[in-house]
C-alpha cells in the first residue's frame, strides 16, 4: 500500500512516499522558502546507501506549484515510483489546529473539511494552507483515502484546570481561547517510544520538543496532562501573547 504523507509549514512542504508495511520510505523530501525566488527542493530516494539525492534551486511562488513540483518527483520513473496518481492508496496530512473537535487521525469527509476550514481563526498561517492542500490531494489522488492528523489532538486529555487561562469565561466560550498544545504528534511519537522503552506504560514522564518551536508536556500513562504551548501555534519568537511560562 502506498502512502503519502504530507506536512505542511509556514513556509515549506515536507513529504515522504512509503510502501507499507515497511517503515522505510521509497522517497522523501521538502521544498523551502515557498514563495521566494529560491525555493530550495531536496529530494531523496530510498533510504539504503548510497541515496540518491536531488537538489534544485528554482523560484516556487506558492504551496500549490510546491505541490505539483512533489507530484512530478513522485510520480517520475527516475525520481519516484513512476505510477499514475491512481497507486497512491492513502494520502495523510498533518494538520495544525484541530481545536476541541478532534482527538485522534480522522478520516477527511466534507464535516471534516468544514471543521479545519472554521478553524483557519485559530491558526491562520497553518490551517488555510493545510486546507488548500487537502483539496489539491483530492482533485490529484481521487481513489485516495485523505487522513488528517492533528497538531492539537494528543492535548485534549489535558483536564480543565490545566487547559483554561485565568481570563474572562466569555473569552473561552466565545472565542474558544483556551490552551490547546503544540505539536501533539511529536509529543506523542515520544511519549509512546519512552513507554515501550520503559515497559511501563503507567509511567510518568517530560517530553521535550526542540525545533522551530521548543515545548514541554507532562505525560501520565500515555496521555498529556500539561503542556507550555498555549493557545497559538505561534512559536515563542514570534512573539505569542499568551505563551504560558
Amino acid at each position: 500500500m502506498h502512502i503519502l504523507v504530507i506536512n505542511l509549514g509556514s513556509s515549506s512542504l515536507k513529504y515522504q512516499l512509503f510502501d507499507m508495511p515497511s517503515d522505510n520510505p521509497l522517497c522523501t523530501g521538502v521544498i523551502e522558502r515557498i514563495g521566494t525566488a529560491e525555493t530550495i527542493i531536496r529530494h531523496s530516494i530510498g533510504t539504503v546507501e548510497p541515496v540518491k539525492v536531488i537538489e534544485l534551486k528554482e523560484p516556487i511562488a506558492d504551496y500549490a506549484a510546491g505541490f505539483q513540483q512533489m507530484i512530478q518527483l513522485l510520480l517520475d520513473y527516475e525520481t519516484g515510483v513512476g505510477q499514475s496518481p491512481d497507486s497512491i492508496q492513502v494520502v495523510g496530512h498533518r494538520v495544525v489546529h484541530g481545536g476541541n473537535y478532534f482527538t485522534r487521525a480522522t478520516l477527511i469527509i466534507p464535516g471534516v473539511k468544514e471543521t479545519i476550514k472554521a478553524l483557519f481563526p485559530l491558526a491562520p498561517l497553518h490551517n488555510p494552507i493545510d486546507y488548500q492542500c487537502i483539496e489539491m490531494a483530492e482533485k490529484t489522488f481521487p481513489h485516495a483515502r485523505q487522513i488528517a492528523v492533528f497538531a492539537t489532538a494528543f492535548h485534549q486529555t489535558i483536564p480543565e484546570y490545566a487547559f483554561r487561562y485565568a481570563i474572562p469565561n466569555a473569552l473561552y466560550e466565545k472565542h474558544a481561547i483556551r490552551v490547546y498544545g503544540f505539536p501533539g504528534t511529536s509529543h506523542q511519537y515520544v511519549s509512546e517510544k519512552a513507554l515501550a522503552w520503559l515497559g511501563n506504560p503507567n509511567a510518568k514522564l517530560i517530553s521535550i520538543h526542540l525545533g522551530n518551536g521548543c515545548s514541554i508536556t507532562a505525560v501520565e500513562a500515555g496521555k498529556s496532562l500539561d503542556t507550555s504551548m498555549g493557545f497559538s501555534p505561534l512559536w515563542p519568537g514570534h512573539g505569542n501573547p499568551l505563551r504560558r511560562y
